[in-house]
This record gives C-alpha cells, sequence and structure tokens, in this order.
C-alpha cells in the first residue's frame, strides 16, 4: 500500500508552481504514463520484443483468423505507431505474424498472428495479473479504479 504519496511537483523537482491546475494534471498524467508504461515494458521487452509488439499480437489473437489489414491493427493500437509497417515487419521477421494478400482488393495487406504468436502471448499471460498491480497497488478500492476510468474517458472524450 502507497503510504505517502508525493506530488508530481515532488516527483520531478519543480520549485515553481504550475501555471495552473490543468497543466498539473497533463503533467502528472504524462509523469503517470511514463512509470506505469516503463513498468510494463520491462517485463514485456524480457520475451524480446517491445510493448507495442505486444499489443499488436494481442490485437490480431482477437481478430482471429481473418487477421486484420495493416491500417485496422494501427487504429486498434493503445499508442500511435507512426511505423506500423516497420512494427509488422520486426514481428514477420521473428515468425510472430504473416502477411498476405487475399480476396478482390490485392492492394489490400491483411496480418495475422501465427502459431509462435499465439504460443509466445500464451507465455506472457502470467504478465497480464502484473500489469493490473500497476494500478491496483496505488487504487486497490474497485470505486477508485471506476472513478478513474470516467475521468480518463472524460479526458479523451475532450481531445478527439
Amino acid at each position: 500500500m502507497i503510504s505517502d504519496p508525493r506530488s508530481v511537483r515532488d516527483e520531478i523537482h519543480q520549485t515553481r508552481p504550475f501555471h495552473s491546475l490543468a497543466e498539473e494534471t497533463v503533467v502528472a498524467l504524462m509523469r503517470t504514463t511514463s512509470i506505469v508504461r516503463r513498468a510494463c515494458g520491462k517485463m514485456v521487452e524480457s520475451f524480446g520484443i517491445s510493448l507495442a509488439q505486444y499489443n499488436v499480437l494481442r490485437i490480431l489473437r482477437g481478430a482471429g483468423e481473418d487477421g486484420l489489414p495493416t491500417l485496422g491493427v494501427r487504429d486498434r493500437l493503445v499508442e500511435e505507431a507512426p511505423g506500423i509497417t516497420r512494427l509488422i515487419d520486426k514481428l514477420e521477421k521473428a515468425k510472430l505474424v504473416r502477411r498476405d494478400r487475399m480476396g478482390r482488393d490485392r492492394r489490400t495487406v491483411r496480418v495475422h498472428i501465427t502459431s509462435a504468436g499465439t504460443a509466445l502471448l500464451g507465455r506472457m499471460e502470467h504478465l497480464v495479473p502484473r500489469f493490473e498491480e500497476r494500478i491496483s497497488v496505488g487504487l486497490p478500492d474497485e470505486r477508485d479504479q471506476q472513478a478513474l476510468l470516467d475521468l480518463l474517458s472524460r479526458v479523451r472524450a475532450g481531445n478527439d
């Protein structure tokens, strides 16, 4: 349990006050995102892939046998990846995904997870509870977690 949460000003050793509460909130959100991403990234990277590649594999596993067009994968990513083609290239080189040009529109490339990709995700399943710990340590009460989810949804809705 977190006994004494520090302010973001203390964490980043900022001596001057923020210009506004909104500015402090943005900095706190960015700092929190960075800390959680770094911790989750370390866990995933121990399996030889990046957090973005892990996200792609999970998306493709959820898409099933039909796979997804490359841009469909990009649109579902948790974080934007301007280099989606390069990201998929690396996964394909590792034989974790495959591409094909099927159907009437031969210009559309569909991406599919391979059995090796599915097996890798299976070996990584124990990470999911560890990801959840990143939140539940600081917010053990589900009502607080739901309140945070609701607030974050409102922030995203205001920035679409």
